[in-house]
């Protein structure tokens, strides 16, 4: 399909080291409630729909402040993945409509530590392909240092 090779990849990663197990790494990832520590958009999150804690197919809300700067809105959150202590990922939108994917890879890093890569992915279909194609850039560049921001402060809370 001729849109494929115009929109480049609607994804991006960034991987940070951290000087602690990945059980704790995971406990803090998965843990939406504490979000709001860390992420530079997403200032607070709580469990819905019944969900206590971290499985798949538990809701959760989050409280979004787009760019860090507004407009501020509620996103619904489904959990995708969940594999202690290497994975954990969560849909957003709603039952219908995913707009896109968020997750946490953890891996040992052979010393007692872990790399840990925070990623996203947005949804394929037309929409938002349109929307990547004319703002994917930048959104790329704002998710990729929101991102790194997270787990930056993550490792400082793991580390201490």
């Amino acid at each position: 399909m001729i849109l494929d090779r115009l929109v480049p990849p609607m994804t991006g990663e960034v991987t940070v080291a951290m000087d602690a197990p990945p059980e704790e790494v995971w406990a803090l990832v998965s843990d939406v409630t504490r979000i709001g520590e860390f992420s530079p958009e997403t200032f607070e999150a709580r469990w819905t729909r019944g969900s206590t804690g971290p499985e798949v197919g538990a809701s959760f809300k989050g409280h979004v402040k787009r760019n860090g700067v507004g407009p501020t809105y509620w996103t619904p959150c489904q959990v995708t993945a969940c594999e202690e202590p290497r994975l954990f990922e969560f849909s957003v939108g709603t039952d219908d409509v995913t707009v896109n994917s968020w997750g946490y890879r953890i891996e040992p890093d052979g010393a007692g530590g872990s790399r840990v890569t925070e990623y996203f992915r947005l949804s394929a279909a037309l929409p938002f392909r349109a929307y990547w194609l004319v703002l994917g850039r930048l959104r790329r560049r704002t998710n990729a240092n929101g991102m790194r921001t997270t787990l930056e402060r993550m490792k400082q809370v793991v580390e201490s």
